[in-house]
C-alpha cells in the first residue's frame, strides 16, 4: 500500500514548518544494560537522538533491537544506565521517581496497542482521569475532556462505557487521554497493532490531524504502511541508532538489508 500526500497534507506540512523550533526530545550518549557479567545485555550502546518540535516520526527495528527500551526511556517509564535525556529542556535521566511520575503526567501522552481504560468509567471519566492527578479543577477537568473527545470525533459518545465502543472507537478515548493534559510529547506503542485495516486507518488520520495541529508525536510500530505515514524513520538494530533521517519511501529498502 502506498501513501501519496494530499492537498490538505502538504497544506499541514507548509504550515508547520515555521513551528519547528526546538528539540522536544534529545538523547546523548544513552546506554541501557541488563544483568551483570555473563549474563549482561547491552539493550541500548550510545544512543543519540533529537526529535524536533512538531515532528511526527516512526521507531522501528526488528525483536530484539532496542526500540521498547528507547520509548520506555523517552516515555520516562526506565532509566538509563548512562548518558543524559532532555525532555522539553529538562534533563530527565537524573530525576527521582516522584519527579518523572510528574514529568509523565503533564508532558507526555501515552497511547498504547491495548486500550487501559478503565470499565467501570465512562469515556468522559476515563479522558477526566489524568487530570485529576495533575490537581485541574473538576469543572475544567469536564470541559477539556469534551474537547479532547470531539477532537477524536467521539463526541456523541462520551456516557458509553469501553464495552459500548468498538475497538477504534476505545482507541480514540486513549487518544483523548492522552492529549488531554496537553503534553509536548504524544508516544504511541504499536497504537494500531489491535485493529483491523479499516479502523488502523481512521486512527492514522487522526494522528496525522494531531500532528498537523502542532503536536509531537513518536511512534513505535512493526508495520510499515503505518510508519509510511509518518514523516521520519528512526531505525534500530543491536541496541543503536543505524538510520535516523529515513522517508517513509526508504522503509523497503532498509528492511530487506
Amino acid at each position: 500500500m502506498t501513501h501519496q500526500m494530499s492537498d490538505k497534507q502538504l497544506k499541514n506540512q507548509k504550515s508547520k514548518i515555521t513551528t519547528i523550533s526546538q528539540p522536544v526530545i534529545c538523547l546523548e550518549d544513552i546506554s541501557k544494560v541488563y544483568g551483570f557479567g555473563e549474563t549482561e545485555v547491552r539493550a541500548l550502546v550510545d544512543v543519540n537522538l533529537t526529535v524536533e518540535q512538531g515532528e511526527y516520526c516512526a521507531i522501528m527495528g526488528a525483536s530484539g533491537s532496542g526500540k521498547s527500551t528507547a520509548m520506555n526511556i523517552i516515555g520516562c517509564l526506565d532509566r538509563p544506565t548512562a548518558g543524559h535525556y532532555y525532555l522539553d529542556s529538562v534533563d530527565v535521566a537524573q530525576l527521582g521517581d516522584s519527579e518523572l511520575a510528574h514529568i509523565r503526567n503533564l508532558k507526555i501522552g501515552f497511547v498504547f496497542q491495548q486500550f487501559h481504560l478503565l470499565p467501570q468509567l465512562t469515556a468522559l471519566e476515563n479522558v477526566m482521569l489524568p487530570m485529576v492527578y495533575a490537581g485541574i479543577k473538576p469543572d475544567v477537568r469536564r470541559d477539556r475532556a469534551i474537547v479532547a473527545l470531539t477532537r477524536v470525533g467521539l463526541e456523541n459518545r462520551l456516557s458509553n462505557k469501553p464495552n459500548q465502543l468498538s475497538g477504534g472507537q476505545q482507541q480514540r478515548v486513549a487518544i483523548a487521554r492522552a492529549i488531554v493534559n496537553r503534553p509536548v510529547l504524544l508516544l504511541a506503542d504499536e497504537p494500531t497493532g489491535a485493529l483491523d485495516s479499516r479502523t488502523t486507518q481512521e486512527v492514522m488520520d487522526i494522528f496525522s490531524e494531531l500532528n498537523a495541529g502542532g503536536i509531537t508525536i513518536v511512534m513505535v510500530t512493526h508495520e510499515p504502511d503505518v510508519a509510511r505515514q509518518t514523516e521520519r524513520i528512526v531505525w534500530f538494530r543491536d541496541g543503536e541508532v543505524v538510520h535516523s533521517h529515513l522517508t517513509p519511501a526508504d522503509i523497503h529498502q532498509v528492511a530487506v538489508s
